[in-house]
């Protein structure tokens, strides 16, 4: 490295550094609500009476809702739209979701009428000329005649809930109308004071949404012509003081334009969201202090350079998640914590090559200058680590978009670290080492930086190649055993779909005292709920999953529940519509299928098409036995279980591509040798990379899988089998699929200068280096 690139790859680093620090420092990160505790819900508009549900009604509708939530005086609401019908409104704070459903999700027509007089029941429908009937809500059994509306809540300017206290009234709701309205209010009550007292045409009804709220009559003060000028009324009705504020946020906000049913609705304790932080939070320092140790126990000083870029990796990430205002979800945090696995990948692979280079040169070629290895490394392997972060942002980035919800969050943090990873790794990781190689303590013990020599693993496979590709039709046939017992999982068990996939309602309950899953059970059958899906997790956590239920469902579960566990506590609570459960379960699948698809074309342009194919059969082979695995543990498929399949993805082709780039870089040097031993040289090369990586990745899963919780568990499984069976898949399953298909389909003969890959021949040995390659 020259001096000019290393001051300026300084000075970068230093300037990425010093901003992350002042990030971290001043701005506090955005949480999701699974985190800080709240409501989420997404409503899906319909076609009405007088309009259709488009982009543009839509929109409107987003506007109205915006002003209710508003009035519901919840901190820091967000409302969004997402695609063209669709709105997500989450409320941080509210534990109680019936109270927004009801209220945001009302078409909250208001309009005010002139009373007729009394009619007979029942209530019904408006005629043609806009008179109605409808119950009279101060006296029960009796029925109001109404006159068209002389005004409707588009005159309304503003609306709030005020406690009068001077007449005695309680809570009331005070509205000031705007100039024309308040004209035709003024009109509307003067007509009703010029009535005899005791007429019903004297009061003034206010309906909502078809129903009589209130009907005030005029009082002798009120001038028979003139009426209440002002512009401002009272609606008064007993109301409690949050029936007044409802109210108010209803008429503050106006009529939806066309109505909307909730299709999503979920809500999370404040307690669960603060758990899942510190758990999160434990797992990742102990899975970075595990990786860390085990890097520096390995590589020595090179190691404690990547343990000190792995910890500005972790400050650089978590200050690019809050500077892009990305939300800090649950599965965003275990992607996150995960991405540390991805980022020691890198510096692996560039010091597994320093030793290579550093064997090849010998002590006397790096004895005057250690970096010319280390230079040499980072140039060599720069081709393996853009294509294995490639192939993982390709399945964040589908993640995020064919994901919903906090998983989103999984998709943006894990991209994050990717980028993240690729920085530290190779500028930061790199500036440390060339910075620390100078300094003549070092360069005059060069056993103490790692390099100096390739490890037991690599030594022992250095002097003995295994003929892994001599059994290649063994490793197939086994591999493809493994695969029957997965598919025989998911077709003759099934796959226990979640909530997400299928619709229906969730609810995880604390109790006071241990809960008997049975007792529950029981006590939730004879409630009238047969087919309630009811798990205990640890002494007091109970879940109940059934079909999709009201909230007055709900509340006989949880009736049922307090007779066996004494008195429960709500601290999730998860609705998913069955169209959108369908919708969902789609997605997912065709996620699945893209991922494939992209990952095919990538390696195919990178590679030639049979190790593309080689390298994605390995890959769907995992993916596949990840999904038996599950089947057979009767474990739930859902939108976090996607995360990690598509994580999976990225795991497999990300160990496949090293391998492969390793195998195309033997051919390229020329040699006879056959492609079995070459296939069986880049494995005993790459395995130490391989291993150390997968050894990074494991430490940072099980501190997941024991400290994240619940929710986390799962996802933890599924990543450990992943990574697991991609380091499998690749020796076994990708590699003997590679040398088969080239046997059957040569490469074309190389054309000098064109670095394209020699048809092999049949004899000839070449000259081998120190690590057994030819060169």
């Amino acid at each position: 490295m020259s001096s000019r690139s290393a001051l300026w790859r300084a000075l970068l680093a230093l300037a990425v550094v010093a901003l992350s620090l002042w990030i971290t420092l001043t701005t506090p990160p955005r949480l999701g609500l699974d985190l800080r505790g709240g409501t989420r819900i997404v409503l899906q508009t319909v076609d009405g009476p007088t309009a259709r549900a488009d982009a543009a009604s839509t929109h409107r509708a987003l506007e109205v809702l915006r002003k209710r939530v508003d009035g519901l005086g919840v901190a820091e609401p967000s409302l969004a739209r997402s695609g063209e019908r669709r709105i997500v409104v989450e409320l941080p704070g509210l534990s109680d979701p019936r109270q927004a459903a009801e209220v945001i999700g009302r078409t909250a027509q208001l309009t005010f009428h002139a009373v007729t007089g009394e009619a007979r029941g029942p209530a019904g429908p408006a005629a043609k000329d806009g008179t109605r009937v409808l119950a009279d809500p101060d006296a029960p059994g009796r029925f109001l005649g109404l006159a068209a509306p002389a005004l409707t809540g588009d005159g309304v300017k503003s609306a709030e809930a005020v406690l009068d206290t001077t007449n005695g009234r309680g809570w009331t709701v005070d509205l000031a109308f705007r100039d024309r309205a308040a004209d035709t209010w003024a009109q509307l009550t003067g007509a009703a004071a010029c009535a005899a007292p005791g007429d019903p045409a004297r009061r003034v009804a206010i309906v909502l949404d078809d129903r009589v709220v209130s009907a005030p009559g005029m009082q002798t003060g009120v001038p028979c012509g003139p009426g209440i000028g002002g512009g401002s009324a009272q609606i008064t009705g007993g109301f409690s003081a949050q029936d007044a504020r409802d109210l108010a946020a209803l008429v503050q906000g106006g009529a939806l334009p066309v109505p909307v049913t909730t299709i999503e609705q979920s809500t999370v304790g404040p307690t669960l969201g603060a758990e899942a932080i510190r758990a999160s939070a434990l797992a990742a320092v102990i899975g970075l202090a595990c990786t860390g140790v085990f890097v520096m126990v390995i590589y020595r000083l090179l190691g404690v350079l990547a343990t000190i870029a792995l910890l500005l990796y972790g400050l650089i990430s978590y200050a690019a998640v809050v500077a892009l205002g990305a939300t800090l979800t649950l599965p965003g945090l275990a992607g996150f914590v995960l991405a540390i696995g991805i980022a020691v990948d890198a510096n692996v692979l560039v010091f597994e090559r320093a030793r290579e280079e550093y064997a090849a040169l010998g002590r006397r070629a790096t004895g005057a200058d250690l970096r010319r290895p280390l230079t040499t490394a980072f140039g060599k392997v720069w081709s393996a680590v853009a294509d294995s972060h490639v192939t993982t942002l390709l399945a964040a980035g589908l993640l995020f978009v064919f994901a919903t919800g906090p998983v989103k969050g999984f998709g943006v943090t894990l991209a994050i670290g990717v980028v993240t990873s690729l920085l530290t790794a190779m500028v930061i990781t790199r500036l440390l080492a060339d910075l620390t190689l100078r300094l003549p303590v070092v360069r005059r013990r060069p056993a103490v930086t790692g390099m100096a020599g390739l490890g037991r693993l690599r030594t022992r496979l250095t002097r003995r190649v295994p003929r892994l590709m001599a059994h290649r039709r063994r490793w197939l046939l086994s591999c493809a055993g493994l695969l029957m017992v997965a598919l025989a999982g998911i077709g003759f068990r099934g796959l226990e779909f979640g909530v997400e996939f299928t619709g229906g309602r969730v609810v995880q309950y604390t109790a006071e005292r241990p809960v008997d899953a049975d007792a529950a059970r029981a006590s939730i059958a004879a409630a009238g709920f047969p087919d309630a899906v009811v798990q205990t997790t640890g002494d007091s956590d109970v879940s109940v999953r059934v079909r999709e239920s009201g909230d007055g469902e709900q509340r006989e579960i949880r009736e049922a529940l307090t007779k066996v566990a004494g008195p429960v506590e709500v601290e999730r609570d998860d609705l998913i519509g069955p169209s959108l459960g369908g919708e969902l379960r789609t997605h997912a699948l065709l996620a699945l299928g893209l991922a494939v698809a992209a990952q095919l074309l990538y390696l195919t342009v990178r590679f030639r098409w049979t190790y593309a194919t080689a390298a994605v059969a390995a890959m769907t082979q995992d993916v596949l036995l990840v999904i038996g695995l599950f089947a057979w543990l009767g474990k739930p498929v859902d939108s976090v279980f996607l995360a990690a399949l598509l994580t999976v993805v990225g795991y497999s082709v990300n160990d496949s591509v090293v391998v492969l780039d390793r195998l195309r870089e033997l051919r390229r040097r020329g040699g006879g040798v056959p492609l079995p031993d070459l296939a069986d040289r880049a494995v005993a090369q790459t395995l130490p990379r391989t291993v150390n990586t997968g050894m990074g990745a494991l430490f940072v899963l099980v501190a997941l899988a024991v400290l994240g919780g619940d929710s986390l568990t799962d996802f933890s499984v599924a990543l450990l089998a992943g990574v697991v069976l991609g380091m499998a898949s690749t020796v076994f399953t990708a590699m003997p699929l590679a040398v088969a298909l080239e046997h059957r389909n040569p490469a074309p003969a190389a054309t000098p200068g064109k670095g394209s890959e020699p048809r092999q021949r049949a004899g000839g040995t070449g000259d081998r280096d120190r690590t057994g390659a030819v060169v």
